[in-house]
């Protein structure tokens, strides 16, 4: 994963198959909670898997202000350079 295409379709991957969400909606703007339905349990989880895929320890104060698709590909950018 070393470009922003990567990381946004990892990410695309894991909300499509994990938390069965439409790819449609799935964009850079996308809000996670209030676009995507996604609540905090799913932020955890999705913490979880993200770690799983760059081997990094995400800190959750880190991802404290992620508020959209591309705040997290933001994230995961700054973790894997």
């Amino acid at each position: 994963m070393q470009s922003r295409q990567d990381i946004l379709a990892a990410l695309t991957e894991i909300l499509v198959d994990k938390f069965e969400i439409d790819e449609a909606d799935i964009a850079p703007e996308a809000n996670l909670y209030e676009e995507l339905d996604l609540d905090s349990i799913d932020a955890v989880d999705l913490v979880i898997m993200l770690q799983e895929l760059t081997n990094k320890k995400i800190k959750p104060e880190e991802f404290k202000a992620v508020r959209t698709v591309n705040d997290v590909v933001n994230a995961v950018e700054q973790l894997v350079k």
